[in-house]
């Protein structure tokens, strides 16, 4: 698996089309669709965006889009392509060439949550892998392309709480799951992470993926959310992660530089404990897309994501909304690696 700050073909993004993602009100789904749009015309600045629609949305969708964006039209419970499409992966053809592949993860709603629907969406993988051209790779591992974060070059970032989740595979050891990941992208080191983060964790919640915790910007190095005030009980989890990458090593061997980007200044909205978190980036060619929150701190994450990602454009979204239904923009985005270097 390539590392996200390689090369781009596209990327592939779902539109919201009901359920809690929407919201109760005719408000709230303007809300979601326009955040969506938002994101997607934010990273089509920089490379093409293909937006996998419901067949019952395709009109009103394209009311919110540009005519840039790519429309293909499947039956969708939800809106997180990170986690219902496939995770792409490159390798070189019996003949010399670099051929893409896709891996079709078993998608059973983040750990058959009881507020989840995924009968749809747990076929959107396979499709986007066939419009993409891409050779699918069957996975019966119950993974999330959110769950994972690598660095290009055989390391992958896991948290224990969502591969070892008893209600996605049960009975699978660490070992198993590493074999596993080392079968279907590439992985020879996987560094386990022992929790995600406290909201994420709760009902609505993923328990617990990387994405929103840990990010390699480079081989070697990690971004890691920091939650500086004590008061929020993420402050002992982000801890619990720094503590982890302090012992680990890469695949090349190397230990692992740790650079803290801090949590928004926010600590609660009306549902509890906030997990706003910049590392939900989405990286783009030649830019980053990143998280904003109407907050003090937005300032200070976009100088640290130039400073880690240098040369690249950081654009800033409004993901309050994103955050409200349980995601980011990482969430709702997966990259499709480009098979040429320009």
């Amino acid at each position: 698996m390539p590392a996200e700050g390689d090369r781009h073909e596209r990327t592939w993004m779902a539109w919201p089309t009901g359920g809690y993602t929407l919201g109760d009100t005719p408000i709230d789904a303007d809300e979601a669709r326009s955040t969506w749009a938002a994101v997607a015309h934010a990273t089509a600045r920089f490379e093409p965006v293909s937006m996998v629609v419901d067949p019952s949305d395709r009109e009103l969708a394209r009311r919110y889009l540009s005519a840039e964006i790519e429309l293909h039209v499947a039956p969708l419970d939800d809106a997180w392509m990170r986690d219902i499409g496939p995770t792409f992966v490159v390798s070189r053809g019996e003949d010399g060439r670099t051929v893409l592949g896709a891996v079709d993860w078993t998608f059973n709603g983040w750990g058959a949550q009881s507020w989840a629907t995924w009968d749809r969406d747990a076929l959107i993988g396979g499709l986007v892998a066939e419009w993409a051209g891409a050779e699918r790779i069957a996975s019966s591992l119950v993974n999330e392309g959110g769950g994972i974060h690598v660095d290009g070059h055989g390391t992958v970032l896991v948290t224990r709480t969502v591969q070892l989740d008893p209600r996605r595979n049960p009975g699978r050891t660490r070992a198993d799951v590493e074999a596993e990941l080392a079968r279907t992208i590439g992985a020879s080191r996987t560094i386990w992470l022992p929790r995600g983060l406290t909201r994420d964790s709760q009902r609505y919640g993923t328990r617990g993926h990387v994405d929103i915790v840990a990010t390699f910007t480079r081989p070697g190095t990690v971004l890691v959310h920091t939650q500086d005030d004590d008061g929020h009980p993420d402050a002992a989890v982000t801890r619990e992660v720094v503590a982890a990458l302090e012992e680990a090593t890469d695949a090349a061997g190397r230990s692992i530089e740790i650079v803290p980007i801090p949590a928004p200044t926010v600590l609660r909205d009306a549902e509890g404990w906030v997990d706003h978190s910049y590392v939900n980036h989405l990286l783009v060619n030649g830019g980053v897309v990143a998280c904003a929150f109407d907050d003090r701190r937005d300032a200070d994450a976009v100088a640290i994501l130039r400073e880690v990602y240098p040369g690249r454009e950081v654009v800033s979204v409004d993901a309050r909304p994103l955050f409200a239904r349980g995601g980011g923009i990482h969430c709702i985005t997966q990259q499709q690696p480009a098979l040429r270097a320009d």
